[in-house]
């Protein structure tokens, strides 16, 4: 069998799956194609159900179990969405479901995994340790492990989201999407490349890691997946040490490039999407749209960026939204010495109103930094326009006298 499924085989599974995903919407962006120089469209994938793509792979691999393994029951691993796509796959079908779930994973991820029905054990570090604790509970009670990338039917269950881009956009050139494990992007280029060629036209498809957890690029030249020692990112949906065997059998032919952003290019991307398309993405789900914004794509026609998922801890929304205020130039932290007397504080103040900068937050200290007696500290987070305009507010307040300081985000 080839390592590459078929399009009947996709075709045939987007038929089994139409009563259980969402035919989720394509929608333009301005913003983005103005920033690319070409028609950018989002496949909003983070309002199928679960909030995520992985639905489409969990529900297929377990439709395709036979009566004996169900009634065995399923285990799975996951840092949340495909523990939600199991889960909820699981309880439709009758199956009962345990997740193993890194100690570290997002609340709100959690409790919607319970809320389907699935037991759920919270033990590792990593998503990797929760997969050995996993794959132990399958060897022990025999129960089916459904791993969340590395499975053929897991793969052909992603790549039905790759018909949908075509019959959405049967126009688009190039398709932009994060990586993993490898299953979205294997099954959505194998779907768009075999479709594309009975429409008689290629489409390129370039997969966005994240430079933390890039193991990708090292696997592809080594031509063999590879694991890497991964640093911390925001984008846990895709923070994955290594490639699954079989999707990089197919990524290594079918995919035409892979990029990598920060986590400052992440943070940028859904505050982007916050503010020009209303939608709320998690960094994962936004890796395609960080690419774009970082002039990772270049404008060769139409562009698709998917949208693979929105299920972000409100309290990280709220930390990356300050960051990518900050990575925009458009959010500031300075620290300021100043003699302590009266009126310094209102002064600097009126200095940031003629710069027509906001003051979001103000420190006051006569502690640290090495101060002394006569000395005071002014710790400022000023709200401006973009980045000019922050170094405008600055060049403000040094040509009053004041040495403002930027302070790290």
């Amino acid at each position: 069998m080839s390592a590459v499924p078929s399009l009947a085989e996709f075709e045939s599974a987007a038929q089994s799956l139409a009563e259980v995903i969402s035919h989720t919407p394509t929608l333009p962006s301005r913003a983005l194609s103005d920033t690319l120089g070409a028609p950018v469209l989002l496949k909003m994938e983070n309002l199928q159900r679960t909030g995520s793509f992985k639905i489409r792979g969990a529900a297929y691999r377990l439709s395709r179990l036979s009566a004996e393994e169900r009634s065995r029951g399923v285990v799975a691993a996951s840092a949340g969405n495909h523990a939600q796509g199991v889960a909820l796959a699981a309880q439709a079908l009758g199956i009962p479901a345990t997740i193993f779930m890194p100690l570290g994973v997002p609340v709100p991820k959690l409790l919607a995994t319970r809320g389907y029905g699935a037991e759920v054990v919270l033990e590792g570090e990593t998503v990797a340790t929760s997969l050995r604790l996993a794959a132990e509970f399958s060897e022990r009670t025999g129960a089916v492990l459904i791993h969340p990338f590395d499975h053929r039917d897991i793969v052909i269950g992603q790549g039905t989201l790759g018909l949908e881009l075509l019959d959405d956009a049967p126009e688009v050139d190039t398709v932009v999407l994060g990586i993993g494990g490898g299953g979205l992007i294997a099954g959505v280029a194998a779907a768009v490349k075999a479709r594309a060629a009975e429409l008689g036209r290629t489409v390129r498809i370039i997969g966005v890691q994240a430079e933390n957890a890039a193991a990708m690029p090292p696997s592809l030249a080594a031509g063999e997946p590879v694991d890497i020692v991964t640093r911390p990112t925001i984008a846990d949906g895709i923070l994955v040490a290594r490639p699954g065997a079989l999707p990089f059998a197919i990524i290594k032919d079918l995919v035409d490039e892979v990029v990598t952003v920060s986590d400052d290019d992440l943070a940028r991307a859904i505050l982007v999407l916050l503010e020009q398309a209303k939608v709320v993405v998690e960094p994962a789900g936004a890796a395609g749209v960080a690419a774009i914004l970082a002039g990772k794509v270049s404008g060769t026609g139409t562009t698709m960026a998917v949208l693979s998922g929105g299920n972000i801890d409100p309290l990280l929304l709220q930390r990356v939204v300050s960051h990518g205020l900050a990575a925009s130039g458009r959010y500031l932290t300075v620290r300021i010495p100043l003699p302590d007397r009266p009126g310094q504080l209102a002064r600097v103040s009126e200095l940031i109103a003629e710069a027509g900068a906001n003051v979001i937050e103000a420190m006051h200290t006569r502690h640290g930094h090495g101060l002394q007696i006569s000395e005071v500290i002014l710790e400022l987070s000023v709200e401006t326009r973009g980045p000019e305009h922050s170094e405008l507010t600055l060049d403000t307040l040094r040509r009053a006298g004041f040495e403002p300081m930027l302070v790290p985000d």
